[in-house]
């Protein structure tokens, strides 16, 4: 899971690196929201991640306190 999170977060930045030089086009259509859209989907992205990670950590430890209980 925390893999899927990071590459969808790594495509929306590099979906952002790749608009930047085209800014002032995007603004002179009207499409300057696709560029401010990436940036914010790699943002909440890092935010995933981060509770991913977490997530993650907290299932490794309960199943660590399942396993010691057992023995």
């Amino acid at each position: 899971m925390v893999a899927t999170i990071t590459g969808g977060t790594i495509l929306w930045f590099v979906l952002f690196l790749v608009q930047l030089p085209f800014y002032g086009w995007f603004d002179a259509h009207g499409h300057l929201w696709w560029v401010w859209t990436c940036l914010a989907g790699g943002g909440l992205g890092l935010i995933g991640i981060w509770y991913v990670r977490g997530r993650d950590a907290a299932l490794k430890r309960h199943a660590a306190q399942q396993e010691a209980g057992a023995e």
